[in-house]
């Protein structure tokens, strides 16, 4: 089989779909495909998101906003939103769920951090979903 693919997607792609991205590759081992991408990509990812997930043994550093394009929504098993309401495009046969994450842009690292715990408790259970 195929390995299962991932696509989280929030507004600017620079803090909750690239910390979700992060563990979502660390807690699979590799075993999903993981993309992530935004309606609106900001320019650069939020340095908080990134000091946060060092704080797990995650390094996010290198990643980039990316635009979420209608091909990467089709070539995904499992379709993950979060807060970009009407704008992900929806194919039929695909999982969808929209998860209600504060956004962590212009927060500090307090804040941010049970944004981090939440996004990794809910990996936790998607990849137990896919990964038999």
């Amino acid at each position: 089989m195929d390995k299962p693919v991932v696509l989280f997607v929030c507004v600017h792609n620079a803090g909750r779909s690239q910390m979700a991205a992060g563990y979502m590759r660390e807690l699979s081992g590799g075993r999903i495909e993981v993309r992530s991408g935004g309606s609106e990509p900001g320019t650069q990812i939020n340095p908080v998101a990134v000091a946060a997930m060092a704080e797990e043994g995650i390094d996010i550093s290198q990643a980039v906003p990316q635009l979420m394009t209608t091909e990467a929504v089709k070539a995904s098993d499992v379709v993950i939103t979060m807060g970009c309401g009407d704008v992900c495009p929806i194919f039929p046969g695909k999982r969808y769920e929209d998860w209600e994450l504060v956004d962590p842009a212009g927060k500090g690292i307090d804040e941010v951090r049970p944004i981090r715990d939440d996004i990794k408790a809910r990996i936790e259970v998607l990849v137990a979903e896919l990964l038999p």
